[in-house]
């Protein structure tokens, strides 16, 4: 007897279809459970509800909001009202709370949307119509949706829905795929599985190059606007990498999940990129900074959501993203270090276990600064100017703005006006395209043919990193102006006493502001600054005062006078300089008694050149010298090695035993295809793109270096020589 039991083949292909369809609900539904669980993993307190009860007028308006305002300088305080609707809903919705499915609650959260729809507040900002709005009450739905009032739900959705895909701020920048996930939350709450399934292709594909472009660039920075103005840690982290990330992380393991390559590039993107740019990994590095810097702010780690998000979709470079994790909870002390050039944003990066240092550049490729938009960041006009911070612990300049003096920002030349320029003439166009770096990722040197697009002021300025120090050159310093011009070696706030030699003598500052002559060396807050000749230096260590209402033109913002220690250290050029110069070797991590003992020799650094046609600093323990050519030139590094540049240039000579084994070069303008450099002596190069002629009569070697075109055309080139 045949037991088998013959099945219609219509009726399989019928069951095999319910079951797909089964799935890919199932596969929505897991996603809606997933952002909605997201929504209300922070615990509610009952108390902040009742606060907002408590100031909820009977219409469900709030007395402290004016509604009437809707200016750009305003800042949109209605954002409050949806914000705290989200909480309501929170409340409402959470078992831990006592206002758990409160009848009452319930009205009057029925009663504040009612009040919101019925007056639709529509900023003059677009951004708070079509992203903070939109936020606010997608959220809000998606977590108390099911109980409202159909009709309300209704009238909702056309405000919700200005963010969309044609919308202005969709274009291409950090804010495009905000929007998309804003609209992909209102696909899920809808229902809308067909249009859900379009919109996560769309923001799948938003992780991508965009070289040239609004976006992601080639070097793992990010531009936010076609002016290239540095955004990697504002909107290119904060928007574009953890929207990402976060709708990563809601899809995964669905028929939604986005491609392991998209995802290994976000990695790539936030460990080369966004955590380059920021202390240790923890910190926001305040050079990356915009118009946001005048902004009162706390300083905290940043936080482990993406990280953590990263690693349940991913395996790639695990220990790195890891080592992030451990910092950011303090189990681990920094421990790498590394130095990068951004060489379509002009931002050099570079850290040590013990510190982290930034130079700010611009050029005619990339504008300077961002624009003070909505009143935030009106005296930042000098800010990409050459700007050196150097961070120890992450807080020596935190939230010092109100008290700065804006015309003296660490590592700038900039003439001293009566008052900075208006806002409206913050962001200019650069004049020179002689910027760049030289690096092998580990060292390097920053070159700056610096003129100032608001003061005509003209220097040519480099630094060069080593270890445990880096050295500071600037030259052909011109003011054509009857205005003294100041080049700052760092203003920060004070930490410690200052103890300076001056005249062969060590002695503590009393508080103050003086000139000081015949100095050699400063020293605060575990930094020393070592002057290679002793020189004549302004310093102050006293406190200052300012307002945060005097550094922005939004509206209620404190008039308080605010008091702080700050520590400024200058050279004071005179009025009009013709060809002035400066030099400066800075110590991070150093006690008084080392600075003593090692700034006699200058810590082993010999200051080779320092003039308008070359600067260059060998670091004798290292056996490191580095370059800058402004033009064809040649360098005598020591008493058996010589080094010529056929044409401006930079280049890092690696050296041992009076040879060089590694030679890296770079292109600051980014017109060459090819650099000629020629060493005393004979070598040969590794490599099928470069070539060496030797030169038996003259005993020197030309080395002919295929360089990086493009969008990678600014990177260094390193080759091995034997």
């Amino acid at each position: 007897m045949n037991s088998s039991i013959k099945i219609p083949f219509l009726f399989i292909v019928t069951a095999l279809l319910i079951l797909s369809v089964n799935s890919n609900a199932d596969d929505f539904k897991i996603v809606k459970e997933r952002v909605v669980s997201e929504l209300k993993k922070t615990s509610v307190d009952d108390s902040q509800v009742e606060s907002i009860l408590s100031r909820m007028k009977p219409d469900g308006s709030y007395p402290d909001i004016f509604y009437e305002d809707l200016s750009r300088t305003a800042g949109f305080p209605h954002r409050r009202h949806t914000s705290d609707l989200v909480y309501l809903a929170k409340a409402y919705k959470s078992k831990t709370s006592r206002f758990y499915r409160s009848r009452k609650l319930k009205e009057q959260i029925i009663t504040s949307l009612k009040y919101w729809v019925d007056h639709d507040f529509f900023g003059d900002n677009w951004h708070d119509n079509q992203i903070s709005t939109p936020t606010n009450l997608v959220n809000f739905m998606l977590i108390i949706g099911n109980v409202l009032p159909q009709d309300l739900i209704q009238r909702a959705q056309p405000i919700i829905g200005r963010a969309n895909m044609n919308a202005s701020g969709a274009r291409p920048s950090g804010d495009r795929i905000v929007i998309a996930g804003i609209l992909a939350k209102n696909l899920l709450f809808i229902g809308d599985e067909a249009g859900f399934d379009k919109i996560i292709k769309l923001i799948e594909g938003e992780v991508k190059f965009s070289t040239g472009k609004r976006g992601m660039q080639h070097d793992y920075s990010f531009h936010h606007r076609e002016d290239r103005v540095n955004n990697t840690t504002s909107y290119g982290y904060g928007k574009y990498a953890n929207t990402y990330g976060e709708w990563s992380y809601y899809v995964a393991d669905t028929k939604y999940a986005f491609s392991t390559e998209k995802i290994n590039q976000l990695v790539d993107y936030y460990l080369d990129g966004v955590y380059k740019q920021m202390v240790y990994g923890i910190y926001i590095d305040v050079s990356v900074k915009n118009r946001d810097i005048t902004q009162k702010a706390n300083f905290t780690p940043a936080g482990l959501d993406e990280i953590e998000r990263l690693l349940r979709s991913t395996d790639y470079r695990k220990d790195e993203l890891e080592e992030i994790i451990q910092l950011r909870k303090v189990e681990a002390r920094p421990s790498r270090s590394f130095a990068k050039f951004f060489w379509q944003t002009e931002h050099f990066v570079f850290q040590r276990p013990g510190f982290y240092t930034t130079v700010r550049m611009f050029s005619t490729r990339n504008r300077n600064m961002e624009e003070p938009y909505n009143g935030p960041g009106k005296p930042t006009h000098h800010r990409a100017d050459g700007t050196n911070y150097l961070m120890l612990n992450g807080d020596e300049y935190h939230n010092i703005w109100p008290v700065y003096d804006w015309q003296k920002i660490s590592g700038t030349t900039i003439m001293q006006k009566p008052k900075l320029h208006g806002p409206e003439n913050i962001q200019l166009d650069g004049f020179t395209d002689f910027v760049g770096a030289v690096t092998d990722g580990l060292y390097g040197a920053v070159a700056f043919d610096f003129i100032s697009p608001h003061d005509l002021v003209k220097a040519r300025k480099s630094w060069f990193f080593f270890d445990e120090e880096y050295v500071c050159l600037g030259t052909d310093i011109h003011s054509r102006p009857d205005l003294p011009v100041a080049t700052t070696v760092n203003q920060a706030l004070l930490r410690s006493d200052v103890t300076i030699m001056e005249d062969g003598e060590v002695s503590k500052l009393p508080r103050g502001s003086r000139e000081l002559s015949q100095v050699k060396f400063v020293h605060q807050d575990k930094v020393g600054y070592i002057f290679p000749s002793p020189t004549t230096v302004q310093l102050s260590n006293q406190e200052e005062k300012g307002r945060w209402s005097d550094i922005t033109d939004q509206k209620n913002i404190s008039t308080e006078v605010v008091s702080m220690d700050v520590f400024k250290l200058w050279f004071d050029h005179g009025k009009s300089p013709d060809s002035a110069s400066y030099q400066y070797i800075v110590v991070p991590g150093v006690s008084e008694q080392e600075l003593m003992e090692t700034s006699g020799n200058n810590r082993g650094i010999n200051i080779i050149a320092n003039t308008s046609e070359v600067q260059a600093v060998s670091h004798n323990k290292l056996g490191i010298a580095l370059i800058t050519f402004y033009k064809a030139a040649e360098v005598k590094v020591s008493d058996y090695l010589t080094v010529r540049m056929d044409g401006p240039g930079m280049a890092m000579l690696k050296i041992r035993d009076d040879k060089v084994y590694e030679l890296t070069v770079s292109d600051p303008t980014r017109k060459l295809s090819r650099v000629m450099v020629t060493l005393s002596g004979k070598y040969k190069v590794d490599g099928d793109h470069h070539i060496s002629l030797a030169d038996t009569n003259g005993g020197s070697t030309l080395i002919i270096l295929a360089l990086p075109t493009g969008v990678y055309a600014g990177k260094s080139i390193s080759v091995d020589l034997n």
